[in-house]
């Protein structure tokens, strides 16, 4: 049985890879075959995959994993200005830097749950962005953001004798630098190797504990079982995730804003995980692709552009189309957005793969109604003949 079960993750880890790194072709249809978005769909999967190992296996909701987001890109950039442009030292801080970061909050807000425990959240990453954005400038910049700049130090870039590019320096692996499908690439494999251990936490008893502490805390309370140091194991993870991605964010575009830990950012990966189904692994994956496809496509529309959609009508009604459907398109995008969130909500509450459970459900029934049928008509037959 355990063999079997090693076999399915082996398989399924498998085709999510085969999937991920083969975006570029099958997204290609869809419009959405163009690197910068690419980017966008695999960091903010991380973000959303680290999001659900809280919320999705504890419970906890945190409205708070912006501020995360943010020190990871700052420590990125920190890394680009100081020590080298290679991206594996950046990313290597910033994780360590947002996990220490999750550990002081976490170990703060986690003694109290339920609505209370979003609020600290919600608190501290207000801080956070107040602290970026005003406060600790000569670290931030401020509202300008951080960036690099030709007088950067980079020691170990000058120490192990690598010669400075032309112009602004990029983020690079070992020279291939960071930008278009080089840098979808290198995302799509961190997006690869992420999900891997969200899975193995998932099926690990770890991740049971978790599904326990959601299910009935109190309870386990009641037997004597200490449960803070799973959730603030939890929330650490969660938030090393969190930071990986934001270093990402740096890495494909090697600036650091407040902006990124700004709360409509946590909000963000939350309706990313709700809509792809909290809880369940390829859900919250779904689900900020859902979401930044339509940030990206859907808000590219515009009135000229719906007329060359709905070129093929006569003009009247050409015209009847464009003004019923200008206002869920272009900067009505978040229109369409919370409709679909609504309904989603309203019809599946278990988010996108529930409805991808209810129609395996409806084929597997139909499957098992049509085998007795044919197996009576064969059985007929063989009567007719004998």
């Amino acid at each position: 049985m355990q063999m079997t079960t090693l076999r399915q993750e082996v398989l399924f880890m498998a085709a999510f890879a085969a999937i991920v790194l083969a975006m570029p072709i099958w997204l290609d249809p869809l419009g959405a075959d163009y690197p910068d978005l690419l980017q966008k769909f695999a960091i903010y999967g991380i973000f959303a995959i680290g999001f659900n190992i809280l919320f999705g296996l504890t419970g906890y909701l945190s409205f708070g994993h912006a501020a995360f987001l943010g020190v990871g890109s700052y420590a990125a950039v920190w890394s680009f200005k100081l020590l080298t442009m290679n991206v594996i030292p950046a990313v290597i801080f910033a994780v360590i830097l947002s996990g220490l970061f999750a550990a002081a909050i976490g170990y703060i807000s986690l003694r109290r749950s339920g609505i209370y425990f979003s609020i600290l959240t919600l608190a501290f990453a207000q801080m956070s962005y107040n602290l970026a954005y005003s406060v600790f400038t000569p670290i931030t910049n401020g509202e300008t953001g951080l960036q690099l700049s030709l007088r950067d130090p980079r020691i170990l870039d000058k120490a192990f004798g690598v010669a400075p590019a032309p112009g602004i320096p990029f983020p690079d692996l070992f020279g291939t630098y960071m930008n278009g499908y080089a840098g979808f690439y290198f995302c799509a494999v961190l997006l690869i190797v992420c999900f891997f251990i969200a899975m193995r936490i998932f099926h690990s008893p770890f991740g049971m504990t978790l599904r326990a502490i959601k299910s009935n805390q109190n309870r386990m309370g009641y037997t004597g079982f200490h449960t803070r140091p799973y959730t603030l194991a939890a929330f650490v993870i969660s938030g090393m995730y969190a930071g990986l991605a934001g270093a990402l964010l740096a890495v494909t575009d090697p600036l650091a804003g407040a902006e990124r830990m700004q709360w409509t950012a946590s909000g963000e990966v939350v309706l990313m995980t709700i809509l792809g189904g909290a809880g369940t692994l390829v859900g919250p994956v779904i689900g900020a692709g859902v979401i930044k496809y339509f940030e990206n496509i859907f808000s590219a529309y515009h009135e000229a552009r719906l007329h060359e959609v709905f070129s093929f009508l006569p003009q009247s009604l050409q015209d009847f189309a464009v003004a019923i459907t200008a206002p869920f398109v272009g900067e009505g995008w978040l229109l369409t957005l919370g409709l679909i969130f609504m309904l989603i909500v309203t019809f599946l509450p278990g988010g996108l793969m529930e409805g991808v459970r209810r129609l395996g459900s409806l084929f597997a029934r139909r499957k098992t109604k049509k085998e007795p049928d044919t197996l009576r008509t064969a059985e007929a037959r063989a009567h007719e003949h004998g």
